[in-house]
């Protein structure tokens, strides 16, 4: 291996991430489609997150354009992938999601709620009774009709059935087995969540086939070309990042990271916390600088959920008022390109900043510029999160 082509500094990672990400007002996009891909994908494991997400990088944008993207186009497709983490997928980066990190959680799924039905006492073979209840889901969804998963489960006596969850824990119970089917067939990439039942800050997803809801059956990469489209996108969006940064990322294992690596051409950086960096090799340029900037960005925004190492754009002292005991990262303030505090709504729905640092005057205005931004896009909704951070919590209003 060659070595590296040049360093890159913090300040220069901070502006490709003002740029790459559409997050400095004058590098916004055009549409929702143009914000996923600059993304590579959008979270969506909260139903507002994906609308938020785009609120920030396209001007003009609304709720509709977002529905219309998702529901109507369908060029934007929720896929379980990554992490068994739901995102909005670019239509055209799914296949390679289903050959790899979609393929893994499938198999990682199908273990699971083989083996609890076992335990449940739901059937003694564990694997007979989900091929079973697959056929059957996949079976009542041929025609492309679209149905929700209570209604699934009243049509269908092979989703019967509860099983025990976090036996010897606190969190032990019993719950229905019928969603896990469901998301294990939609890791599979066999059904999809199609129209949303209910409002865009709910999810109440409808059931379909795959097939039905694109009109085509695309064919998945096999894994090796599917991890290594998943890596040449991580890296276009957030290189120059480390292995660590990817493997985390990709949920995926060292070897096959490594492997992308070499697939894909990347070439090594040198960055200021003294970790090795890669990026693309026609991506290695040096970076312009850009004008100061301030973004405020929903909980789990795949900009701040992008890369493990975040020690460049996040003060570690930070990040527990700012992520809750599993990594999950709640609202975000920021300013020129480093997380600086968060924001939470108020009882009129405005949206108020709340600051870790000092950001000077013309960082206040910036930010409160944007609050005004998001509370005029809003128009009066209030956005809850279940992964509220420490400092979203205690800054509300009682």
């Amino acid at each position: 291996m060659n070595g590296p082509v040049r360093h890159v500094d913090d300040d220069e990672r901070r502006t490709r991430l003002a740029r790459r990400h559409a997050l400095h007002p004058g590098h916004r996009v055009a549409d929702a489609l143009a914000a996923t891909r600059a993304m590579t994908v959008l979270h969506s494991t909260e139903p507002p997150t994906p609308y938020l997400s785009l609120q920030a990088r396209v001007d003009g944008l609304t709720r509709a354009d977002v529905d219309r993207a998702l529901y109507d186009d369908r060029s934007l497709v929720k896929q379980l992938a990554m992490r068994r983490t739901l995102f909005v997928f670019p239509r055209d980066l799914l296949p390679a999601a289903w050959g790899s990190a979609s393929a893994r959680v499938a198999a990682q799924e199908w273990k699971r709620i083989a083996k609890d039905v076992v335990v449940s006492g739901l059937a003694a073979d564990g694997d007979a009774w989900l091929r079973e209840a697959r056929a059957a889901v996949l079976a009542r969804l041929a025609g492309g009709d679209e149905l929700g998963a209570k209604s699934l489960r009243e049509e269908l006596g092979e989703l019967a059935g509860r099983v025990d969850i976090g036996v010897g824990t606190k969190w032990a119970g019993e719950v229905p087995i019928a969603p896990r089917v469901l998301t294990q067939l939609g890791a599979d990439a066999r059904i999809v969540r199609g129209q949303n039942g209910s409002h865009w800050r709910v999810s109440q997803p409808r059931w379909t086939s795959m097939t039905a809801w694109l009109g085509e059956s695309p064919a998945p990469l096999d894994e090796a070309a599917g991890y290594a489209e998943l890596v040449r996108r991580w890296l276009r969006t957030f290189g120059p990042g480390t292995e660590t940064d990817i493997v985390w990322w990709l949920g995926s294992t060292k070897s096959a990271v490594r492997r992308a690596l070499v697939d894909v051409g990347a070439v090594t950086v040198t960055l200021d916390s003294g970790d090795t960096g890669w990026l693309l090799r026609d991506d290695a340029a040096p970076e312009p600088a850009v004008e100061p900037w301030a973004a405020l960005l929903p909980a789990l925004d795949p900009t701040l959920m992008g890369w493990k190492q975040r020690d460049f754009y996040l003060d570690p002292g930070h990040t527990p008022y700012l992520f809750d005991t599993n990594g999950n990262g709640g609202t975000t303030a920021w300013w020129n390109g480093r997380v600086v505090g968060c924001w939470v709504q108020d009882l009129d729905a405005s949206v108020r900043v709340v600051l870790c640092d000092d950001v000077g005057a013309d960082g206040r205005a910036a930010l409160e510029h944007e609050a005004a931004r998001l509370t005029a896009w809003l128009d009066g909704e209030i956005v809850n999160s279940i992964y509220a951070s420490r400092l979203m919590r205690e800054s509300k209003l009682p």
